[in-house]
């Protein structure tokens, strides 16, 4: 079984809008207030992922794409856990189409002008929790911000949300001190930020 890891297309929407979806419907209901989460249809998450898709520069939203067949297996197999954005599978895609390429992550980062980077999106299906795909994603963007010449990088969690908190601890990634509430969420956020170095990802992992 394999896990490729690339830049993302006009057409892995659907994909990208699933894990979205999954994430946003299952840990962050613990998370955000239950009007939010409800807020976010279909309709707006795919408007959301497209403008991203639309407006991000060639590789700033990279994906994790499995064979469906290996992914079914893998979740019928795998106890439950967690990562970064997910804490349980509330609301989760039940199911796989057999024979093509599942997106199972997505994450989304831009290097700034001042040398300092920013990851703005990260999410794992719940199907794929607890495989390593997350800290995959995260590494292979903080090695493209270093490619882009930024030599750190910084990224904001909802307060509340421990696991990704501590998820993102574990990578190195350390508190900051800044806190903001955007309008659109209402919710206190932590700004993190970490160093970046170059490490060796491969395209795929068996």
């Amino acid at each position: 079984m394999s896990i490729a890891y690339r830049p993302a297309t006009a057409g892995d929407i659907d994909g990208i809008v699933t894990v979205f979806l999954d994430c946003w419907r299952g840990s962050y209901r613990a998370v955000l207030p239950a009007h939010l989460i409800d807020a976010m249809t279909d309709a707006q998450a795919h408007a959301l992922w497209s403008r991203v898709l639309a407006e991000a520069a060639p590789g700033e939203v990279l994906v994790a794409e499995r064979d469906a067949d290996a992914m079914a297996d893998a979740a019928a197999e795998s106890d439950a856990g967690v990562v970064p954005g997910v804490s349980d599978t509330s609301g989760a895609t039940a199911a796989l189409g057999a024979g093509a390429p599942q997106i199972i992550g997505v994450t989304r980062f831009v290097a700034g002008l001042d040398g300092q980077g920013a990851v703005h999106s990260l999410y794992v299906s719940p199907l794929a929790q607890g495989t390593g795909i997350g800290s995959h994603l995260l590494r292979a963007a903080g090695d493209a911000l270093v490619e882009a010449g930024m030599t750190t990088a910084g990224l904001w969690v909802f307060r509340d949300n421990a696991p990704s908190l501590a998820f993102y601890q574990r990578q190195n990634w350390t508190p900051t001190g800044e806190t903001r509430v955007q309008a659109e969420f209402g919710e206190p956020e932590l700004g993190l930020a970490r160093q970046l170095t170059a490490t060796v990802i491969s395209g795929s992992a068996s």
